[in-house]
Order: C-alpha cells, then structure tokens, then sequence
C-alpha cells in the first residue's frame, strides 16, 4: 500500500494519464495505479470527477484532483523536493505554461483531426503538425540552453506534455504513411525524443505503438459507426 496514500485513476492509452505518471516517477512517489475501462464508467472515477467524468485522477488523502496539467503542478508544488518540474522564476513558470498550452490547443488537436478526418482534410492537418514541430524544435534550441531537455538538465513541464504525445504521434505516422519527427526537418526534437523515452522517469511506461495502433482503429471504427 503506498506510504503517502496516493491513487492514479487512469487508463494504459491515455497521454494525459501518462503525464501524471512521469511527474510522479520523477518524485520517486510511491502510488497506487486504478486503470479504468471508461465502459462503463467507475462509480470511484465518477464520484471524484462528477464535472468532467474524465481521466486522469489524481487522489491524494482521498482528495481527488483532475485535468493532468493541474495534477503536474500539484504534484511539484506538493512534493518540493529536487528535482523541480517548473521553474522557480515566476516569468519562467509562466513562459513553461504557456508553450505546455500551445502544445496541447495546437499538436493535440491536429493530431485527433488527422485521426478522425477523411484523407484530403488530414494534409492540412499534417502540415498543422509539421509546424508545430518546427516551432518545438527553435523553444527546445532557446529554452534547453543546449541540455538535454526543454527543462534543462532534467525533465520539465514542457518535456512532459509533449513527451506523452510520442507514442501517438508514432501512431498517426504508421496509420497514415507519413513520417514527421525526422531528423532532417527537426534533429534536436529526434535526439530529444530519444533522451526522453530512455529517462528512468519515463522508461517502460512509453506506451507500445502496436498496441495504440489496435486502439486507435477501434475508436475510428466507433465514430464512423455513431456518423452513420
């Protein structure tokens, strides 16, 4: 039983889960995992988050806290000791803030429309990727100081919420046929990327591609199915 009394109400697929994961790796917190099925919804999942009904949740003392970027800055605040997750300059924790917003308004909404747009909508999505990781590519050269990660020398904020999107961006390339994290449009983010999955914090919890893969073709089975 964990010694601080910590449950992480998730699921296997989910980025947003997975973020929650990675800050409390980088704790070194003890936790118990609840993997949800979301079919139906548990009566735990839907007592602590009756607004959203929505993974991840975070209980800490039986106090539920929900929405993984909220559950990223509890945990750092909480649980100060090194290393840090955001910056200790305000200016810095509000520049962290913002490009984790980015990251989630602009890489994860192009990323669901390519996974449910028909083929001549997904170019355009495409090219909303590209560009968003071209614009990681020049934060990561600013913001890294030449380190390893976007939060220098260890895991940050930003190097979680965009770390968490990998497997699924793994995946919109293998369904579709076209790569975007390569090395000759943006080296830094593939060396990165590399860094970041071989982080003890991280390691073994990156889901498996083939496994979304299967996901990911039963949730586009399922809206096309509810369009009909």
């Amino acid at each position: 039983m964990p010694t601080n009394d910590l449950k992480l109400l998730g699921s296997w697929y989910s980025p947003f889960v997975l973020r929650v994961h990675i800050a409390l790796n980088i704790k070194s917190l003890d936790y118990e995992n609840i993997e949800e099925t979301l079919n139906p919804k548990s009566d735990l999942l839907l007592h602590s988050n009756p607004v959203h009904k929505t993974i991840p949740v975070l209980l800490h003392a039986h106090q539920p806290i929900c929405e993984s970027g909220i559950i990223v800055q509890y945990i750092d605040e909480i649980w100060t000791h090194a290393p840090s997750i955001l910056p200790q300059n305000a200016y810095d924790r509000a520049n962290t803030r913002f490009w984790v917003s980015y990251i989630d308004d602009k890489l994860v909404t192009s990323m669901k429309n390519i996974l449910f747009s028909e083929d001549e909508a997904k170019k355009t999505h495409f090219v909303e990727v590209e560009e968003v990781l071209e614009m990681m590519e020049c934060v990561l050269k600013k913001e890294s100081d030449g380190k390893d990660y976007f939060g220098g020398d260890n895991i940050g904020f930003i190097d979680i919420a965009f770390g968490s999107l990998l497997s699924w961006l793994s995946v919109i390339e293998e369904l579709n046929g076209r790569k975007v994290l390569v090395e000759a449009k943006v080296p830094a983010l593939v060396k990165w990327a590399e860094t970041f999955a071989d982080d003890p914090a991280v390691k073994g919890f990156l889901p498996q591609t083939e496994n979304l893969i299967q996901y990911a073709k039963a949730i586009q089975q399922r809206y096309a199915a509810a369009l009909k």
